[in-house]
């Protein structure tokens, strides 16, 4: 068998794919290495959610064709760009020995690839739910469901990934119980649309319950992401309320904030309704930490459309922010509509956001000082002589870093209490409170 060695691009939910590939790799005799260099076979788990993403995987791709004049035999591409360009990949892309669709059979692609064939391999594999972590072995995402069915005018996800599909929640449940006997503190759990989960499986929306029984088991933190504003329900914003082991944290990606704009999008919430939401979420769990994502310049948006947006963001101050300037993908709708404004102004815009949202985030850290939050520590900087970690505000390699001075010796994954001292950009000082 081979030294296979396997680069995740991509999201969260790509993570989790490249983990259940690499568990399954090795459960048919495959050896997992982590180093490139010493990978006979190379497998790419690409991404291609926006213009950046694309080039990502393509540059990756490239680079590691370097490899090919040392070790490496064969480089295989699979994931999300293998899915939506597999022919011009294998046609154009002379580094690629073999391609594999999403929920393709890898191990017929190393064949192949070995073998010196280049091919498309589309054939279901039948692997099991076991991964390889990669994360921190105290945390963990769960992915709850594949595929998305919102068909927001701007994402080519539906078209690659497919339509909603909802995990049995017995399956779920069994995973957690996995991750959590193995050590796993966080468990972050992730889909296309957390929000959506159950719907078509039950007939209903399901998280709510879901969540109910995953704090049944022994973990510290549960998180919550990609909450669509339109399906917060109030029995979801209760079981977080009530759920001392759910971070009150919820990423809510609204894209926009001027209706006309949401419309266009394909979005089914309007201003008023996202400014209930949060006004609802902010009076119910009042130290809720809520995230959310913009999109800048999208077709026909106007600079009073932009200014109002500005003035949102100061009016609502999202505790975590980030702006995505609008990228044209093919063969979704909004590529076809018209008034597409040019780079340089979705880039001004995104900076502008941005710009914006310093000052917000500066403004909640002062709010900070003298508090007292639990604390997860990731390691320790040997430089600047201090803890780095999360509280319950922050979510793994999206969100703020906390720098921590005390006691000596607490390895990673150690939960303890630190308050709050200081801020410096989007990052956060303080001191552990020993007991």
């Amino acid at each position: 068998m081979y030294k296979v060695s396997i680069v995740s691009l991509g999201c969260s939910k790509n993570l989790v794919d490249s983990e259940v590939i690499m568990s399954a790799l090795e459960n048919r005799g495959y050896t997992l290495v982590e180093d490139e260099s010493e990978a006979e076979v190379i497998i790419v788990n690409t991404c291609c959610f926006i213009e950046d993403a694309k080039m990502e995987s393509i540059e990756m791709i490239i680079e590691l064709g370097e490899l090919k004049k040392e070790k490496c035999k064969a480089i295989i591409v699979t994931g999300c760009m293998a899915q939506r360009y597999k022919e011009q990949i294998l046609n154009e892309m002379p580094e690629v020995d073999a391609i594999a669709t999403i929920g393709a059979d890898l191990t017929k692609a190393v064949v192949s690839a070995m073998e010196g064939n280049k091919c498309v391999i589309d054939s279901d594999w039948d692997i099991s739910g076991d991964r390889v972590l990669t994360t921190p072995s105290y945390t963990a995402y769960l992915k709850i469901a594949e595929g998305c069915d919102n068909h927001c005018t701007y994402c080519v996800i539906p078209s690659i990934r497919g339509k909603y599909v909802s995990r049995p929640m017995e399956d779920i449940i069994s995973e957690a119980k996995r991750l959590a006997s193995g050590g796993v503190k966080e468990l972050v759990v992730i889909a296309q649309d957390t929000t959506n989960y159950g719907v078509d499986l039950y007939g209903e929306k399901k998280l709510p319950e879901l969540l109910d029984k995953l704090c049944e088991l022994d973990l510290t933190w549960i998180r919550l992401q990609y909450c669509y504003p339109e399906r917060v329900t109030d029995e979801l914003i209760d079981t977080i309320a009530r759920q001392d082991k759910i971070c009150n944290y919820i990423d809510l990606p609204i894209q926009h904030t001027e209706d006309r704009i949401l419309k266009l999008m394909g979005r089914h919430s309007t201003k008023a309704q996202i400014t209930e939401l949060v006004n609802k979420l902010r009076s119910k769990i009042p130290d809720i930490v809520i995230r959310t994502t913009l999109i800048t310049g999208f077709p026909s948006e106007t600079g009073e459309e932009f200014d109002a947006m500005c003035d949102y963001i100061n009016e609502m101050e999202f505790d975590r922010l980030g702006a995505f300037a609008y990228s044209c993908e093919e063969d979704t709708p909004a590529a076809k509509m018209p008034d597409q404004l040019p780079e340089e102004t979705k880039v001004s815009r995104q900076e502008t956001i941005m710009m914006l949202q310093y000052d917000v985030a500066n403004a909640k850290a002062e709010q900070l000082k003298g508090k007292v939050l639990d604390y997860l520590i990731e390691g320790y900087d040997e430089v600047v002589k201090k803890y780095f970690g999360r509280t319950y505000a922050d979510s793994p390699e999206v969100d703020t870093m906390v720098f921590a001075s005390g006691a000596k010796g607490l390895e990673p994954g150690t939960m303890a209490k630190v308050e709050i001292t200081d801020f410096m950009d989007y990052d956060l000082y303080g001191e552990l409170i020993t007991e």
